[in-house]
């Protein structure tokens, strides 16, 4: 299996940061906007994300949710292992907020699907948003597009982007896996 670095840990903090600039751009005081992680891996930016927006940009209180989508999925009966349900945490409702997905790698765009109608739980949004940190931009099964994109990354479909956060893997740093002999 081949490995190429995409993106080191200093350049994925340019990124963090550039990112959190534009969401306060488009939500200035985030009074109206909650921003929901989509489980598992986007929880790792999300949190990134609104530590940058407190710690660096003084916004005091951000509204962050952690939803999963496992149930939600298209494609949840057709794994041959069972899945594995995350946990969600969204303690506030969502009718009439901005609501802010983030993932970290957008493919298919399957999972934003299944985000957006696990979301329809907990009320109905003013309006949604997506952000993700890579955008897998010529791999799409659905018409769903970023309205916030860290990176845009072509890849063949026999190739992975794949993000390792430190919270989780020790490590910032993006891979591209070339998965041919898989």
């Amino acid at each position: 299996m081949e490995k190429k670095i995409l993106l080191s840990a200093q350049e994925i903090d340019v990124i963090l940061n550039r990112l959190a600039c534009q969401l306060i751009e488009n939500h200035l005081d985030f009074s109206q906007t909650v921003l929901i992680g989509i489980q598992p891996r986007g929880t790792y930016l999300a949190q990134r994300l609104v530590k940058i927006l407190s710690e660096k940009y003084q916004i005091n209180y951000i509204a962050l949710g952690l939803l999963d989508i496992t149930f939600f999925r298209d494609d949840f009966r057709r794994n041959e292992k069972p899945l594995v349900a995350n946990t969600t945490q969204i303690d506030f409702v969502v009718e009439n907020k901005k609501v802010v997905f983030i993932d970290d790698v957008l493919y298919t765009g399957r999972s934003i699907r299944a985000a957006l109608t696990a979301i329809q739980s907990f009320g109905r949004p003013q309006s949604v948003e997506l952000l993700t940190f890579i955008d897998r931009r010529f791999s799409r099964h659905l018409p769903i597009q970023p309205d916030y994109s860290g990176r845009q990354v072509d890849a063949f479909n026999n190739e992975r982007v794949v993000v390792h956060w430190k919270e989780k893997d020790n490590e910032d740093i993006v891979y591209l896996l070339n998965n041919q002999n898989i």
